[in-house]
């Protein structure tokens, strides 16, 4: 639907060095920067981890101050 790789979703999750809890949904999400559209943007990844299983839920770029507007109303927090 957003026209993403889902080699990027993966890409991301394993190496992206910023990782968050959400703790609205209690998901894992995972930001790093990431060629998109011909430009560079913040990009996350929602996830879940179970056991020794993760399934990747979403993948989508952040607006400008989406992901520090998360971190200082605590929806975000360190993992």
């Amino acid at each position: 639907m957003r026209e993403m790789d889902a080699e990027l979703a993966m890409r991301i999750y394993q190496q992206a060095a910023e990782r968050y809890v959400d703790t609205d949904t209690g998901y894992h999400v995972a930001v790093m920067d990431a060629l998109l559209y011909g430009k560079m943007k913040q990009v996350m990844v929602a996830y879940v981890s179970e056991g020794d299983e993760t399934r990747l839920l979403t993948i989508h770029p952040l607006k400008p101050g989406q992901k520090d507007n998360r971190l200082a109303s605590g929806r975000w927090r360190k993992a």
